[in-house]
Order: C-alpha cells, then sequence, then structure tokens
C-alpha cells in the first residue's frame, strides 16, 4: 500500500516505521509545517494514495477528513475530540464515496478491554448496590480530558443497561500513555478492571491494520466494529 501520513508527531513517526515493517510505502508525510491552513491536502499530494492516516490534533481532523475524503482517497481517524462533528463527516464520507475507519483508541487491548467493560456493565445493571466509576490517566502533553476512550467506555457501559451514575475522573501527568479503569463498589466487596498502555506501538499497529483493511472500501465504521471478526 502507499500510505499518507497526516500529523507526524511521535505517533506519525511510530506509524510510519510499523507501515514500512509490514511492506507498505509511505509516500507523503504531513504536520504543522507543511501542512498550514490544510495547503498539503491537495490532489498532486495525494495522487496514488491508498490510504490516510491521521494522528493530528482535534482542531485539524475533521477538515482533515473531509478534505482528504473530497480527494477520493480512505482516512484511518486517530485522533480523538471531534466527535460532535461526526454526522458531518460521515455525510461528507458516503456522498464521496470513500472508507473511513475512526476509533478513539486503536490498541487490540484497549478494544477488547471495552467489550469486557461493557459485560461487566450489563451484569450489574440491575445490582442497586454497587456503584461504579470510571477513570484515567495520560501523559501530561495530550490535550484532551476526559480522553476520547474513557468517554466510549461510559457510553458503553451504558448503552449495556447500567443506568446509574458513574463517576468519571481525569489525570494528566508524566509520561504514561494511557491507563483506563472501570469499577464498581458496594459495601460487599470492589470489582476493578484495568487496562494499561506501555507505549504508543499498539495504537499505531492497529492503525496500520485499520489502513489494511479499509483499502480499496467505502463506508464509515468504527474499529471496534471491525477488529475482532477482521484481525
Amino acid at each position: 500500500m502507499k500510505i499518507a501520513i497526516v500529523g507526524y508527531g511521535k505517533m506519525g513517526r511510530i506509524v510510519e516505521r510499523i507501515s514500512m515493517e509490514r511492506g507498505h510505502e509511505v509516500v507523503l508525510k504531513l504536520d504543522e509545517f507543511n501542512n498550514e491552513s490544510w495547503s498539503g491536502i491537495t490532489a498532486g499530494n495525494f495522487h496514488g494514495v491508498d490510504a490516510a492516516i491521521d494522528f493530528s490534533a482535534p482542531d485539524a481532523a475533521v477538515e482533515n477528513m473531509l478534505r482528504i475524503s473530497a480527494l477520493g482517497v480512505n482516512v484511518v481517524e486517530g485522533t480523538t475530540g471531534w466527535l460532535a462533528q461526526m454526522d458531518r463527516v460521515r455525510e461528507a464520507v458516503e456522498s464521496n464515496g470513500t472508507g473511513l475507519v475512526w476509533s478513539p483508541n486503536f490498541s487490540i487491548g484497549v478494544n477488547i478491554f471495552s467489550r469486557l467493560v461493557a459485560l461487566s456493565a450489563k451484569l450489574m445493571a440491575n445490582e442497586a448496590e454497587y456503584e461504579a466509576w470510571a477513570w484515567e490517566m495520560h501523559h501530561s502533553a495530550k490535550k484532551d480530558a476526559p480522553s476520547g476512550t474513557l468517554l466510549k467506555l461510559i457510553a458503553d457501559m451504558k448503552d449495556a443497561g447500567y443506568q446509574r451514575r458513574i463517576d468519571s475522573s481525569s489525570t494528566r501527568a508524566g509520561k504514561t500513555p494511557g491507563t483506563h479503569e472501570v469499577g464498581f463498589d458496594s459495601a460487599a466487596d470492589t470489582i476493578t478492571l484495568r487496562h494499561a498502555a506501555r507505549s504508543r506501538e499498539g495504537f499505531a499497529l492497529g492503525a496500520v491494520k485499520a489502513a489494511e483493511w479499509i483499502a480499496g472500501k467505502k463506508g464509515f465504521y468504527e474499529f471496534a466494529e471491525i477488529f475482532l471478526t477482521s484481525f
């Protein structure tokens, strides 16, 4: 595959390495220096690109997706903080006849963790003596809090039937790539579920696998919808 990387920071560099290790060619790398005001998203730059992988910033992600989709190129979107405009992006992808895979977290482990959290919430839905919490910690440079992953975990719990209050909190400190915890507490006992990422490798690998999957396809997908059956 020929891959474009949008957002060539720490994540972008890991995506580049993993893409090359899996036999792909990174033909374009855009960052704040060569994509100011989206000047780098042109038909010429994206000619022949099979998929773009975007780990940029929340204030740039939506316009990145809209412009890249308009060029007929499929997108893997790993940036968080843009979901309030999801309907707008979905409409553009469908109108342009392109494909897009998005996720608040492309880690395989986190996506399995989210299934376990949803199952636990379903089992706890009618156990009124248990109260729930959701907590996450990321490095101090992460811009959005709460993270998209934590918000998705809470939404998954509610969708699974847990309708009572879920106390949530976020910590931003140090260098940790990401820890997410969900728990249930009663007078009798405590149940704690936790996922702790050791590095950004898992996020990047999941994004590259998503790019491989979406190549040649059309439609708007969440990574969690496809990874268990596709990978």
